[in-house]
């Protein structure tokens, strides 16, 4: 099993900046993908960025420019940092893991999530 913590949300106003951090732990083989996802009330999940094991990053459009995904593999730690926030950038965010196990045999995990207010 596989734990990951996420840290770093808060109240922000628009603008400003914060730096969101997932922490992995247990029982970790080989991660292909590293990322974060984001829901905001009433509206679908948001695939915000990730980064791949071979260091291949994606970005939302709508985050691009202004947020950055980093990684440490040696503390299976991945990063996100968010510059000149928007309020529609209030969601919860949650960080998402995918490792192999045994060949083609892949596992999906999930972080509790970290809410995100951007507001004046």
């Amino acid at each position: 099993q596989v734990q990951l913590v996420e840290s770093g949300g808060g109240l922000v106003q628009p603008g400003g900046s914060l730096r969101l951090s997932c922490a992995a732990s247990g029982t970790i083989f080989s991660i292909n993908v590293m990322g974060w996802y984001r829901q905001a009330p009433g509206k679908e999940r948001e695939a915000v960025a990730h980064i791949t094991s071979g260091g291949s990053i994606n970005y939302a459009d709508s985050v691009k420019g202004r947020f950055t995904i980093s990684r440490d593999n040696a503390k299976n730690t991945v990063y996100l940092q968010m510059n000149s926030l928007k309020p529609e950038d209030t969601a919860v965010y949650r960080c998402n893991l995918v490792q192999s196990v045994i060949g083609a045999v892949t596992n999906n995990y999930w972080g509790q999530g970290t809410q995100v207010t951007v507001s004046s």
